[in-house]
């Protein structure tokens, strides 16, 4: 008998793995990728609604022009800022914007921190307190005026209400002492509601052992106040001062259909001061360059609160 041999089976050599450097390359890539496609829709916008005016509120600035002309705008380089400089008007309304800021912005967080406190503890009905609070921010800023300038006229109901307990009717609103008032009433109306959901946030945040660790050392509410809530809230409370200056350096609405940047031109705030020079005035080019000035001043805040929270990360 023949025998057959059969050669021996060939085994299939699985391919080689891909180096480690290969699969992290690979990853990183797949990565890179998914947030260029998640951040290129907010990106364009960026770029559409912040950087495309900024760039033509430059070329406005340094350019000239007479109102209702046809020819094209002239070249002005730094013409327009100094004319700013020495406007008095323009100085006028920055002295306001800031004089407005200084007051309403601790006005309003001490009284949106107030109310988060409150709020946080185990009080009956808390969530309709917080969102009867919470509602003025939720209604729009034009409605908001436009009701408080119902209640705030001279035949309106509040000078109605003090009326009835003897008091003589007040001019709220055109009375020069008392406008800047006004509108930190309506803008703190707005406003404290909203800050008070970011600062409940922290609250929130706070772990509740620092609490018993402070009442076992025999610290009282006031004195946990003070060495917990306090020092555990430096961030949310910096980014909630920061975000309501810049909120109230560019509030319009209340100046625009309530008092047209007067009386006396106590209520011509920055911002009003732009929209005036460009639409009232039809001069774009320094409203452009007072727009620049603000601006400036927003980077400056900015500025600060990235100092003000890399020293607090830093602690």
């Amino acid at each position: 008998m023949t025998s057959t041999t059969q050669p021996p089976a060939v085994r299939a050599t699985p391919p080689p793995a891909p180096p480690t450097r290969t699969l992290h390359r690979r990853r990183r890539i797949g990565n890179l990728t998914a947030a260029a496609l998640f951040l290129t829709p907010a990106l364009a916008l960026i770029v559409v609604l912040r950087l495309v005016p900024v760039i033509q509120a430059v070329n406005d600035a340094t350019h000239t022009s007479l109102p209702g002309s046809t020819l094209p705008p002239s070249w002005a380089g730094a013409a327009n800022f100094t004319a700013l400089w020495h406007s008095h008007q323009f100085w006028t309304s920055v002295q306001q914007t800031l004089l407005f800021n200084v007051i309403v912005n601790p006005l309003q967080i001490v009284v949106a921190l107030a109310l988060a406190v409150l709020l946080t503890r185990n009080l009956p009905a808390t969530g309709l307190w917080r969102t009867l609070i919470f509602l003025p921010a939720a209604v729009p800023m034009t409605g908001s005026a436009v009701v408080w300038g119902i209640a705030l006229r001279p035949d309106g109901p509040v000078n109605a209400a003090l009326g009835s307990v003897g008091i003589g009717q007040q001019p709220f609103l055109t009375g020069p002492n008392q406008v800047v008032g006004s509108l930190i009433l309506i803008a703190s109306w707005i406003g404290v509601g909203y800050w008070m959901i970011f600062l409940i946030a922290g609250l929130n945040d706070i772990p509740q052992v620092y609490y018993e660790a402070a009442e076992v050392d025999g610290a009282g509410p006031l004195r946990q106040f003070w060495s917990v809530t306090l020092p555990q809230l430096r961030r949310p409370l910096l980014f909630v001062l920061v975000a309501d200056t810049v909120s109230n350096f560019v509030l319009f609405a209340p100046m625009q259909i309530l008092t047209n940047g007067g009386p006396e031109q106590k209520s011509n705030f920055l911002m009003y001061d732009i929209f005036h020079n460009s639409f009232d005035l039809a001069d774009p080019h320094t409203a452009a360059a007072e727009l620049l000035v603000l601006l400036a001043l927003m980077i400056v805040i900015v500025a600060v609160q990235f100092r003000l929270l890399r020293s607090t990360e830093g602690e």
